[in-house]
């Protein structure tokens, strides 16, 4: 059975490859799609079906929607896309909504808050599923927009895992479309007719003004160097710890170490 399309065959090969490189989905996995209503979460869902039928494992999927509460959401739009697909579907009603309205200040920003919340609810969901593994749709944008928002404002540098375990060890959080542009997902669902819709939230789509530079920013590099996603999302494999700063990587003694070991390493005395 081949694929749909070109766009199809592309977005599984990108996903076959996170998969295989990070171990995202083993043989018996139960996996459970944040399935939000959004492009991102519907291309997920989407071509984890198309793998599924084509992989040389068996694994089965369950799409849970996490309505938080704000008027006018339409959930059962997501529904009855999964009906009419045959997908296995869960939607949870929750009062997010209110509890941020109540909890948040005023100037502050509602998303790491509702994000915590709506993945609280997630793990509780992956064991009332019996999910193995929770699939996010974070996508290759997102990546390298994180890792560049934590190196200009927060001071680290750190962006996301392909697979993380929670900390307390129960839950395994995946996200198979690292290699996937945002572009390419958005391309995917119009392409296989999928319904997305907004969450309701009031601050939804209002991106900070940090992510909004850096989303432009990266916008003005590819005009001039195409592939710069492609080797950003590179980089994120690619680290040097020896290179950093960091002391915990890098302790004194072997640093000084390393300089002996490599006379070149020492830095050149520049005489005025």
């Amino acid at each position: 059975m081949g694929y749909r399309t070109p766009l199809e065959a592309r977005i599984a090969k990108k996903a076959t490859k996170a998969i295989t490189d990070f171990n995202l989905v083993e043989d018996g996995d139960r996996i459970m799609v944040g399935l939000s209503g959004g492009k991102d979460s519907w291309a997920l869902i989407q071509i984890l079906d198309v793998l599924q039928q084509r992989a040389p494992i068996d694994f089965s999927i369950v799409a849970v929607n996490v309505d938080s509460g704000y008027e006018g959401y339409q959930h059962t739009q997501v529904a009855a896309a999964c009906q009419e697909r045959g997908w296995d579907f869960h939607s949870e009603h929750t009062t997010i909504g209110a509890v941020i309205d109540d909890k948040l200040e005023s100037d502050d920003t509602p998303c790491s808050l509702c994000a915590r919340l709506r993945r609280g609810v997630l793990y509780r969901l992956a064991k009332q599923t019996g999910a193995t593994k929770i699939a996010l749709g974070h996508h290759l944008d997102d990546f390298i927009e994180t890792v560049l928002l934590n190196l200009f404002f927060a001071g680290a540098l750190k962006a996301m895992p392909a697979r993380l375990t929670s900390d307390n060890g129960q839950h395994v959080v995946i996200r198979p479309l690292v290699y996937v542009t945002e572009e390419e997902a958005r391309a995917y669902c119009k392409e296989r007719e999928l319904p997305i819709i907004g969450c309701c939230c009031p601050a939804c789509g209002d991106l900070s003004l940090q992510r909004q530079r850096v989303k432009r920013l990266i916008v003005e590099l590819e005009r001039e160097h195409p592939n710069v996603k492609a080797s950003m999302i590179k980089a994120l494999g690619n680290v040097m710890p020896r290179h950093l700063l960091d002391r915990r990587l890098n302790p004194i003694g072997e640093i000084t170490a390393s300089v002996v070991a490599e006379p070149s390493l020492i830095p050149l005395t520049v005489r005025s």
